[in-house]
Order: structure tokens, then sequence, then C-alpha cells
């Protein structure tokens, strides 16, 4: 309980961090932390709703309630939709690192540990999009949103091609996992190709 207490509230604190690294430049402080508020108040309603129902879906309940925060920011506080999408997804990622990271130490897990190790890489990857993505000549538009959509598209691709493969983490949800994970690739591909498009 104690171990699970210290990842989250350190995972909390790196979500901040960066989510306000990332807003700075465009937000007053008092915005940024008013959305890292609802989204994370998101998060929790998640986790909590995964406790009582369901609870091999935590990843998609603390998922979708981290969205719905979301949604609540971008109504409420007037903030830039995909700007705030990739603050969240970036700044989500080294705290799933961490819950990765933690089973694979205490309950001996190789496929935690593989999951914390691609979580990295993840982590990597969106800093690459991040740094390079309006040179891509066929992402014509140059619009914000790209890197991390990219990443969402390929964190689910992933899930889904592990989850036909049999192999088992601890926030897949059985059989059903590559479809859903599929279905929310095919989304974000979809929502990538429609930024692209946007005219400059």
């Amino acid at each position: 309980m104690l171990v699970n207490t210290l990842i989250g509230v350190l995972g909390i604190l790196i979500f901040l961090f960066i989510f306000w690294k990332k807003l700075k430049e465009d937000y007053a402080p008092e915005i940024i932390f008013k959305a890292a508020t609802f989204i994370l108040a998101g998060i929790l309603a998640g986790w909590i709703l995964s406790i009582n129902f369901f609870s091999a879906w935590f990843f998609w309940w603390e998922l979708a309630g981290g969205l719905i925060g979301l949604g609540i920011v971008y109504f409420k506080l007037k903030v830039r939709f995909y700007e705030t999408l990739e603050a969240f997804v970036i700044s989500m990622l080294p705290w799933f690192s961490l819950v990765f990271l933690k089973d694979s130490v205490f309950n001996f897990s190789f496929t935690s540990f593989a999951a914390f190790l691609a979580t990295l890489v993840f982590i990597f990857v969106y800093y690459y999009f991040d740094v390079h993505y309006k040179n891509f000549a066929w992402y014509r538009s140059g619009k914000i949103g790209f890197s991390g959509l990219a990443i969402l598209s390929l964190i689910f691709l992933v899930r889904s091609v592990l989850a036909l493969t049999g192999i088992r983490v601890i926030s897949f949800v059985g059989q059903y996992e590559a479809m859903v994970s599929g279905g929310a690739a095919f989304i974000c591909f979809l929502q990538i190709f429609n930024l692209g498009r946007i005219e400059k």
C-alpha cells in the first residue's frame, strides 16, 4: 500500500511538472493548474470506478477519465485541444512507466519490465516527433497534435498486436484488448490524417 501511494504521489508530481512545462509558454500558471486538476480528477474517478467495476479495465477507465477531464478543460477553459492532449499524453507516460516498473519488481514480471522499457522508448519517440514533425513532407499542415496522436496510435497498435499474440500485461483486458486497442489506434491514425489535411 505504501509503495502504491509513493508511486501515485511521484507520478502526480512528474505529471504536473511535465504538463506545466509543455504549456507554460501559452497559458498562465493558474490555467495550467486548473487544467491539470480537472484531468487528474478524471483519472482519479476512473481509478475509483476500476476498483469497484471491472478492475482489469483500469487502464481504460483511467484513460477515459483523463480524456473526460480534458474535454471539460477544453470547453471550460478554452484551451487548444490537441496542444493540451499532447501535454496530457507525455505527462502520463512516466507515470505509467513507474507503475510497470513497480509491478516488474514486486511480482517478478518480465512482461511488466518489457512494458516499462517500451514506455521509455515511447517517451523518446515522442520527443523525436515533437522536434521533427514539421519537417515531415506528408504532414503538410504542420499542425500541433501530431506527436501526441502518433504516440497514442503506436501505444494502442502495440497493445493490440501483443494481445493477438497472447502476451499478458497487467493493463490488458483479456480477449477484448486487441479489438479495443485496435479501434483506438485506428481513431488516432484517422485524426492524424485529418490534421495533416488542414491548410496552413
